[in-house]
């Protein structure tokens, strides 16, 4: 209810009070519509995503550096001066394929360890040690550790780079341009986080594949930049689960993927957007 002066004023100036009046209406409306614009933002619920950090471990252990060689060789040495004379004639038989072949490993041993003249044989060669040493030339045929894939950069061979993790990369089109993300697949409302994760790698990667999924739990969750011309859209939110591959091969789905590469985590950086590498890095190794 207006005061007395309000109404003295009103009677006065009938044209200023009711602009004074629906100005404050105008006002209180306004404030009301952004108390609901804030409450329903809150209230939105963000479209969930999984997504699948799918690797390959190493399969070959890491070539040890310069001073790691030395190391091992120093170590070696002391132990060969140190040990007791090993009492073969006790286990083979004098003469036989196996003692020669023992003795062959041995002396071999002594040149690595302490070289020249150590390990070098003195005397003629029986029948049975070289019988052994042909042998044994076809037993060390060790496999390189550079592997084909490397030289010829096949970036889908999972042979490539076994000293180093790999991680399954896809290229798909988003808004008209190519991008590489991982695995990944919308939830469904009612669907628990692990269950869509792996109905998502399904659908992205085939069915031809062993894979194991190390926990229900993610291991890392990214909120990818709403673009500019979304105005008011809802929020994305990815929650990123570790798998490992056993057995098998990518065959992704053509409808959703135009390419795949099994990446180290230096490769990845190099193909993959700023915003995504940045929310990636940290749950990938560096080995």
């Amino acid at each position: 209810m207006f005061s007395r002066t309000v109404l003295s004023s009103c009677k006065r100036a009938p044209q200023a009070c009711l602009f004074r009046r629906f100005a404050t209406e105008a006002s209180a409306a306004h404030e009301v519509a952004q108390v609901d614009a804030a409450l329903s933002k809150k209230t939105a619920r963000p479209n969930l995503h999984t997504g699948i950090i799918l690797s390959r471990s190493p399969i070959i252990t890491r070539t040890p550096t310069a001073f790691e060689k030395a190391y091992y060789a120093y170590q070696t040495r002391i132990h060969r001066a140190l040990h007791n004379p090993f009492p073969y004639d006790f286990y083979f038989k004098q003469g036989s394929p196996l003692e020669s072949r023992f003795n062959i490993e041995e002396r071999r041993r002594e040149r690595k360890a302490f070289g020249a003249p150590f390990g070098v044989q003195t005397g003629e060669t029986s029948e049975a040690e070289k019988l052994a040493e042909a042998t044994m030339r076809d037993e060390e045929e060790a496999m390189p550790r550079v592997h084909e894939a490397d030289i010829n950069s096949d970036f889908k061979n999972l042979n490539r780079r076994g000293q180093r993790n790999l991680y399954l990369l896809l290229q798909k089109q988003e808004n008209g341009t190519a991008v590489w993300k991982f695995p990944q697949g919308s939830v469904d409302r009612g669907e628990l986080l692990h269950h869509a994760a792996t109905r998502g790698l399904e659908v992205e990667c085939g069915n031809n594949m062993d894979t194991w999924i190390v926990s229900r739990n993610p291991i890392g969750v990214f909120h990818p930049p709403s673009p500019a011309s979304a105005g008011g859209a809802e929020e994305d939110v990815v929650f990123f689960y570790k798998a490992h591959i056993m057995a098998g091969q990518v065959r992704p789905n053509r409808t959703h993927t135009q390419d795949f590469a099994w990446l180290t985590k230096g490769e990845i950086k190099t193909r993959v957007d700023e915003d995504y590498w940045l929310g990636i890095k940290d749950i990938l190794s560096d080995f």
